[in-house]
């Protein structure tokens, strides 16, 4: 290869609008029989701190490189060691802002550079004939290659492969490689994606054999016509060979088309057949699925169906290795998604590792694959020298386009092509969406930045508020700004490309979303943002583990903790996010009526039907199983709805208890294993109340207080004679219980585009509010105890009865009644409206009746089945990477606080069902921390028991609670049993 295609001495390639020097033009990825080696591992590096401290002659052969270190490739060099102390910088969050000045395309001198350096020799079996490609899967920014000291070339767009030819610098035996990897260049102003900023060769490398007579590009067109069943064939290529797929018969040449019956492809069912393309010096293998994607009749259809789409947004990302990923997690990631009813992915915003999309083919999910591109920055300028609109980006952005539809456009799973992410508007883009259209008619062109959507097959938005989002369902919609487009984009079918926020607590409002989905067809779902936290591993100095988030490496710019906004931590655990959306996108409803006494089950599946599913029920009282087995269920198609009878077993149980409750749920499990899941994984449940529970009597006549020096016995209540309060009951210590009014905010609390509550909540004082005790009367009815409840600087209040009383003529619980009066003007809705309390830290396991198992607010609430359930207290916390609000369990009927010696515990029950949260630390604890290892255990369980809640909402990036679940202040009775218990 001549060394004169550029001048390698030269660094002008960094801040280069152009997207490179010397590569070779874009290609499909697939599997061949020519040999290829493999040049993962250690590498030398050097990191220098600035351009003007390179290395002299970095490139030569002969460079004495022993004294650099060793890093793995791939990796991200700001991720060495960084859960101690980063060994090469550190990693930055920013989610808009550049994190150097804004003067396109040029960039910092202070530019640490990478000096990758790697010797190997060539195989044995290397053939002497053909050619060598040396590629590239993802380098990290800008990066120029060198062979045995000679130039191959240089590249940008680093979630992309870039290929060089190496045959004319390899040698037979010992050869180097070395690569000048930039962390900033021209290409960093198209990389602005909210996520960390990490730098490095974090994607694999090889070198490969091409042979003479070997396949270059390939093309697979296989559609699927509905209409008739069969399957269209067609494979181009760059190359003289034979087509033959086994399974089907076929044998084809290159460019011949064929029909052949076949079992179409889709995410519900991932049919794939092995095709393969041999020439004199090659053969190549591809997975093929057939289907046809279409956007007709304003909706989008694959196989002449329309989709309703439940997915994620999904960043690589690994809490240790960053965006360098394992085969392992990848299909872990997909199999957890899968198993949460998740049924497609975005790749915000960049084109993933590409075998992550060989398994999206294998398990099946629907993908819309995201070009390498984001100028979010820009927005805080006014979108003032925005690339999208530059004519001199033109080949930048096209040359990314291309490199993603190249080597992604056999994938079955890949069903869109997305232009980017919040890059404004632009001839640019436009400029993209005809050329994808052009090279490939066959899928839809997605972009959600421009709203007028003239050169796009989808209406996207993101965030978009449920009145909204109904009105776009209606197609009653604000028009464009364009009136000329007006037409043509309401006849699009809609998607939201990002909705409910999953950042801390939340998202709230899911079954809101989904129901505007299933209630108009032209919503054709979206993408909650998004499925993991960027959370990064790191360590305390007593060696405590925690996630680190943006400023916790002293960035002087950064964004917080708005990289943690994902349905599963960064470790992969569930949130009771992910609990909750599988719950409200579950592909079966069912529904149990107790007095026509069926079981109903709707279909919303869009291509399989019901024969992998066997649908089980089981009978509880209290939550204490009774009967199960087996239901009788027809196969449903997808769509459609079966009434099933009421199981004979069924009818003839026994009744209840006289005081239980007798609950009936009914589970649609895998009754075969599958690929991402084992059998009797539960896919989707309903649940119904057969018999209520009796209303819980009244103490009757109450037993007269007794006094004792400073304190008032009441039944087993032991009170301050002064103040009150409950100081024990029987023997067990007790603080409270007490009107509280706050929670600790979470992020959808702190932040919010209409304003922070939270900051409203503090304005009103309802994190310091006092009690003022009024008066203290003891009689024949019981203790009664009247207090004020105010925050300094301010007449609203409330006004708070407790009424204390206890059976007095039967040993029986403590029956508080709680009365809530507010008194001037609360025009904010408020955090919680209940009782804090505090009982002995032994007290550390928690058993419930009631919703379960995860925690639950007013609009998170789908989830929660009624049962019984016990945790300890550290597992009743949700370890959210900003402590905040978490915990809280909903329709609690009562609740057994116990001791694991085999001590006294706590019974607190109460006629209406309540909400449960228990913690080793106070809410003001929470607000004060910032990571999970600030907070410190108290030697006390703190309880907060509510009446009611305000909801969670998704405001931290998108719209807040619901009116329905906003909880304002107003006159309130709330009523608690409480009573110890022995083992």
């Amino acid at each position: 290869m001549p060394s004169d295609r550029f001048d390698h001495a030269s660094l002008d390639y960094v801040e280069s609008r152009a997207p490179g020097q010397g590569r070779l033009a874009p290609r499909a990825r697939y599997t061949s029989d020519a040999i290829a080696l493999d040049l993962d591992g250690a590498w030398r590096l050097r990191l220098a701190p600035s351009r003007h401290a390179l290395t002299p002659g970095f490139e030569a052969p002969g460079l004495d490189d022993t004294g650099w270190e060793l890093i793995d490739v791939p990796s991200s060099w700001q991720m060495a060691d960084v859960a101690d102390a980063p060994r090469f910088g550190a990693p930055a969050y920013t989610n808009q802002i550049f994190p150097f000045p804004v003067d396109p395309p040029r960039v910092p001198d202070a530019n640490p550079t990478g000096e990758y350096r790697r010797e190997f020799a060539l195989p044995r079996e290397w053939p002497e004939t053909g050619s060598a490609v040396l590629r590239f899967e993802g380098v990290d920014s800008a990066f120029a290659v060198f062979l045995n000291g000679v130039a191959l070339g240089n590249g940008k767009g680093s979630r992309l492969p870039t290929e060089f030819d190496a045959t004319g610098a390899l040698r037979p035996g010992r050869n180097v490689l070395a690569v000048r990897v930039h962390q900033w260049s021209a290409g960093s102003y198209l990389e602005d994606q909210d996520m960390w900023w990490m730098s490095g060769i974090f994607r694999s490398v090889a070198l490969l054999h091409r042979p003479l007579d070997g396949v270059g590009d390939v093309f697979v067109h296989a559609d699927y016509d509905h209409t008739r069943g069969e399957g269209v064939l067609r494979v181009d290529a760059e190359a003289t060979g034979r087509i033959t797929v086994a399974e089907l018969g076929l044998d084809l040449a290159v460019g011949e088309r064929a029909r052949v019956p076949v079992e179409p492809w889709t995410a519900e069912t991932p049919r794939l057949y092995d095709v393969e393309l041999t020439t004199a010096g090659e053969c190549v293998r591809l997975r093929v699925g057939f289907r046809t994607v279409v956007v007709e009749e304003g909706l989008l259809k694959v196989n002449g169906t329309p989709i309703l789409l439940r997915g994620v947004n999904r960043h690589e990302w690994d809490p240790d290795t960053g965006r360098t990923l394992s085969a392992e997690t990848m299909r872990h990631d997909i199999e957890l998604m899968k198993r949460h009813n998740v049924n497609a992915v975005r790749t915000s915003h960049y084109p993933p590792d590409a075998r992550f999309l060989d398994l999206c083919d294998e398990l099946g999910l629907w993908v819309v694959d995201e070009c390498d591109l984001e100028t979010h920055g820009f927005f805080l300028t006014g979108w003032r020298d925005n690339p999208s609109a530059d004519p001199r980006w033109r080949e930048a952005y096209l040359d990314r386009m291309s490199r993603m539809v190249e080597r992604d456009k056999n994938h079955a799973s890949v069903i869109m092509w997305s232009l980017g992410n919040e890059a404004g508007t632009g001839d640019n883009l436009r400029a993209m969406a005809e050329w994808s259209h052009e090279r490939d008619p066959g899928r839809p062109v997605h972009y959600e930045g421009d709203w007028d959507s003239g050169y796009v097959d989808v209406y996207s938005r993101m965030y978009a508020d449920h009145e909204e989002t109904d009105r776009i369902g209606r197609r009653a919609e604000e028009p464009t700004k364009d009136p000329a487009l007006d037409e043509h984009r309401r006849a699009l079918p809609f998607i939201l490309c990002e909705y409910a926020h999953a950042m801390g607590n939340g998202p709230g409002g899911l079954s809101e979303y989904q129901r505007l989905f299933e209630q108009h067809p032209r919503l054709q779902g979206g993408f909650v943002w998004e499925w993991i936290d960027h959370g990064i591993r790191r360590r305390t100095p007593d060696g405590r583990e925690f996630f680190a988030y943006g400023g916790d490496f002293g960035e002087v710019v950064h964004d917080g903790n708005f990289v943690a906004d994902g349905l599963v931590f960064p470790d992969r655990t569930p949130s009771p996010g992910l609990h909750e959306f599988k719950k409200v996108v579950e592909p079966v409803t069912v529904r149990i009526d107790p007095h026509a006494r069926t079981v109903s089950v709707r279909s919303t599946l869009d291509f399989a039907d019901t024969g992998q599913l066997r649908f089980h029920w089981r009978l509880e009282d209290d939550g204490v199983a009774r009967a199960g087995g087996e239901l009788a269920a027809p196969v449903v198609e997808p769509g459609g709805t079966a009434v099933l009878p009421w199981p004979a077993e069924l009818a003839g149980a026994a009744g209840a208890a006289a005081d239980s409750e007798r609950w009936l749920t009914v589970s649609a499990r895998l009754a075969e294993d599958e690929a991402w899941a084992p059998a009797d994984h539960e896919v989707a449940w309903g649940q119904a109340l057969l018999t209520a529970a009796p209303p819980v009597p009244a103490p009757g006549r109450s037993a007269r207080p007794a006094a004792r020096e400073a304190l008032i016995a009441l039944g087993e209540g032991v009170f301050d004679a002064r103040t009150g309060r409950l100081v024990r009951i029987g023997e067990l210590p007790v603080e409270g219980p007490r009107l509280d009014l706050w929670r600790a905010p979470t992020d959808n609390d702190l932040r919010g585009w209409k304003g922070s509550v939270a900051e409203r909540w503090r304005q009103a004082g309802l994190d310091r509010l006092e009690h003022k005790v009024l008066s203290v009367e003891s009689g024949e009815a019981g203790l009664t105890v009247t207090t004020r409840v105010a925050a300094a600087g301010t007449d609203a209040a409330m006004l708070a009865l407790y009424r204390w009383s206890a059976p007095e003529d039967r040993p029986g619980p403590l029956r508080l009644t709680l009365e809530v009066r507010p008194v001037g003007s609360w025009d904010l809705p408020l955090p919680r409206l209940g009782l804090r309390a505090a009982v002995p830290g032994t007290l550390d396991t928690v058993g419930w009746f009631g919703g379960g198992p995860h925690e639950a607010y007013p609009d998170t609430r789908t989830a929660a089945r009624i049962g019984r359930f016990a945790a300890s207290l550290d597992d009743l916390q949700t370890p959210y990477l900003f402590p905040q609000e978490n915990g809280s369990r909903t329709g609690v009927r009562w609740a057994l606080l116990t001791d694991r010696t085999g001590g006294a515990g706590l019974r607190i029950s109460g006629p209406v069902p309540f909400a449960l949260a228990a913690r080793p630390w106070t809410s003001e604890d929470l607000d004060a921390a910032r990571h999970p290892t600030d907070l410190v255990r108290r030697d006390t369980v703190q309880l907060s028991l509510d009446a009611a809640l305000q909801g969670i909402g998704s405001a931290s990036c998108g719209p807040g609670v619901l009116p329905e679940y906003r909880l304002f202040a107003g006159p309130a009775t709330f009523t608690l049993d409480w009573e110890t218990v022995t083992d």
